[in-house]
């Protein structure tokens, strides 16, 4: 007979315990955890953050409205109060987490960019085209070539 592989699947799954990150409403861009599912299309999330700019309070939320993140808060159990999410929240470094991944990163950027005056695009285009000629010029000087 044929040997079966069997894996798991790499799918962010809505479970009790995953971060989302907010992606429109009134909390744009700030990371909750599920705390309970609703049905399926709406859950229960809470937020708590160190931050009081970033903190999300305990609501229902459409699963419309947030996308899944891959960070996971283990063994949160369903319904839990917002102290012991808080805690969980705090001993799993959920915040650190988020900060040292590239999506974090990449957002930072993106906003950073879309905050740049007319001017300061173009000292950016510069400084890139300067920064593609020195390696240009570094490429063709390990040749012997002279441009």
């Amino acid at each position: 007979m044929a040997e079966i592989e069997i894996k798991a699947s790499t799918w962010r799954l809505v479970e009790v315990g995953r971060v989302v990150l907010f992606l429109n409403g009134p909390h744009t861009g700030r990371l909750a955890t599920i705390v309970e599912i609703i049905d399926h299309k709406r859950a229960l999330v809470d937020g708590p953050s160190s931050k009081s700019k970033a903190a999300v309070p305990r609501h229902a939320i459409s699963l419309a409205n947030v996308t899944l993140t891959p960070i996971v808060i283990p063994k949160l159990p369903r319904a839990a109060g917002t102290g012991a999410v808080a805690k969980a929240w705090e001993k799993e470094g959920i915040e650190e987490k988020w900060d040292q991944s590239a999506w974090a990163k990449k957002r930072i950027q993106k906003e950073r960019r879309a905050a740049l005056t007319d001017f300061e695009r173009f000292k950016v285009m510069r400084l890139r085209k300067q920064v593609g000629c020195s390696a240009l010029q570094e490429d063709t000087s390990e040749s012997g070539k002279d441009i």
